[in-house]
C-alpha cells in the first residue's frame, strides 16, 4: 500500500506512555494523552465485549490492572465502564472513545486480541469503527483469521500481522507446525498485509528480509525497552514500538 510513511514516521508508544510507578496506567485515556503530548504514536489493544463492542484494554480478563475477575466477552460495554483499576481514577474507553481522544493528531495502532478461535466479531467491529475516523490508523493481530475477517470488511483500511520466532501466551493451542507458519509469515497470500510487527530479539530473520526488501512492506518492531533493543531496531526495522523511556 502507498503512502505509509506516517507509520513510521515517529516511535510508537506501546500501550500509550505509560508509566505504573507514576499512577499512568497501560491503555488508559492518562497514558494516551501523555503520548499525544510527546508526539509519539499510540499502540493499544483492544477485546471484545458480550455486546459486540471493541473495548481498550490487553488482558481477555479483569484483575491484573482492574478490580474483578471476569472475562471481558463475559461483560457488557456499559459494564466494563464501571470498572475500576487499580491504581488510577480512568476507566476502560471503547475503540470509538480512543478515537475521539486521539483526533487525528498522532498515528493509531490498534492491536485486535484473538483466543484464535475464529471468531470474526472483533475484526469487523474494528473495521466498522475505523472506516470512520478520519486521522492516520491502522490494524494488526497475531491471528491471521483475524487480518482476513478485517481485510473482507475494510479493505482499505492499513492492516498489518504481528509475529515472532516462538509464540506462548498468544498462540495457546495451536499446533507446532501452526506456530511456524506464523513465524516465517507462510499465511501472506490470504492476509495480505501492508506492513509487519515483529519482536526485536527475533531480529533478524529471513521472513522479515523479504518482507521489507522484496515486498517493501514497513517493519515495526516490539517491544523496544533497553539501548540492545534500540541498536537491534536500528540495524533491522523501520520504526520502533517503545515502553518504558522515552527516545
Amino acid at each position: 500500500m502507498a503512502g505509509l510513511d506516517w507509520l513510521t514516521a515517529r516511535p510508537v508508544a506501546h500501550r500509550g506512555l505509560h508509566d505504573a510507578a507514576a499512577g499512568v496506567i497501560e491503555n488508559t485515556a492518562t497514558a494516551f494523552q501523555a503520548a499525544i503530548t510527546g508526539r509519539y504514536g499510540i499502540e493499544c489493544d483492544v477485546q471484545i465485549s458480550a455486546d459486540g463492542e471493541a473495548m481498550v484494554h490487553h488482558d481477555g480478563t479483569l484483575g491484573r490492572l482492574t478490580e474483578g475477575s471476569a472475562r471481558l466477552d463475559a461483560m457488557t460495554t456499559a459494564e466494563l465502564a464501571q470498572v475500576a483499576f487499580k491504581a488510577t481514577a480512568d476507566r476502560m474507553l471503547t475503540l470509538g472513545g480512543l478515537c475521539d481522544l486521539v483526533a487525528g493528531r498522532v498515528t493509531l495502532l490498534v492491536e485486535i486480541k484473538s483466543r484464535h478461535d475464529a471468531d470474526p466479531r472483533l475484526p469487523r467491529r474494528v473495521a466498522e469503527v475505523l472506516q470512520s475516523y478520519a486521522g492516520p490508523v491502522a490494524a494488526m493481530s497475531f491471528d491471521p483469521r483475524q487480518i482476513v475477517a478485517l481485510r473482507e470488511a475494510a479493505p482499505g483500511l492499513p492492516r498489518g500481522i504481528v509475529a515472532e520466532r516462538r509464540y506462548h501466551a498468544e498462540c495457546a493451542g495451536l499446533t507446532s507446525g501452526e506456530r511456524r507458519a506464523l513465524a516465517h509469515l507462510a499465511h501472506v497470500g490470504s492476509t495480505r498485509p501492508h506492513f509487519v510487527a515483529y519482536r526485536v530479539g527475533d531480529l533478524p530473520t529471513a521472513a522479515t528480509w523479504l518482507a521489507r526488501h522484496l515486498f517493501g512492506l514497513p517493519l515495526l518492531t516490539w517491544t523496544v525497552r533497553s539501548a540492545e533493543d534500540r541498536a537491534r531496531a536500528a540495524r533491522f526495522a523501520d520504526q520502533i514500538i517503545f515502553e518504558g523511556f522515552r527516545p
